[in-house]
């Protein structure tokens, strides 16, 4: 692991709302570390993480607000922590806006792609709706007869005010 890795995870639970056991229990986390660099390029993940390096101390509203506004209303790294977010939940990157590119200038590797069969398996969405990911993880016969049971959530960000 890289003196990157820990800004990563604490940004990534600061995106996600989830926590840094969570998000290592994935087995995912270097893995997208890497997608990020091979997409964006480690100069924008490098301001990515240094902006996030920089925000005011956690659990304070200065907080919030500056990852609205340092992070995601920044031109170069909204997107990208949008993406972000879209990785963690879904296992898939998706392209950045062609608005994006023609600002920032093109990457060979942003293409919506699936990272890997385990990142759809793992992906955040599953947890976040009390759901298994079809095809996978089944919990055994006659489950179907019963509800999911969706998990408590809380978070110090508003996830309606995100975008």
């Amino acid at each position: 692991m890289t003196s990157r890795f820990e800004p990563f995870l604490g940004l990534s639970a600061e995106l996600t709302a989830f926590s840094h056991f969570d998000l290592l229990g994935t087995g995912l986390a270097e893995s997208y570390l890497a997608t990020l660099d091979k997409v964006v390029g480690g100069e924008i993940t490098d301001a990515l993480l240094a902006a996030f390096t920089a925000l005011p101390p956690p659990e304070s509203e200065a907080r919030i607000q500056a990852v609205r506004t340092t992070i995601l209303g920044n031109e170069l790294l909204g997107d990208v922590a949008r993406a972000l977010i879209k990785l963690w939940y879904s296992g898939t990157w998706f392209e950045l806006s062609s608005a994006w590119t023609e600002r920032f200038g093109p990457r060979p590797a942003n293409i919506t792609f699936v990272v890997s069969p385990d990142a759809y398996i793992e992906g955040l969405l599953w947890k976040a709706i009390g759901a298994h990911p079809a095809g996978a993880k089944g919990q055994g016969f006659g489950s179907w007869a019963f509800p999911p049971k969706i998990p408590a959530f809380s978070s110090a960000l508003d996830f309606q005010n995100l975008t």
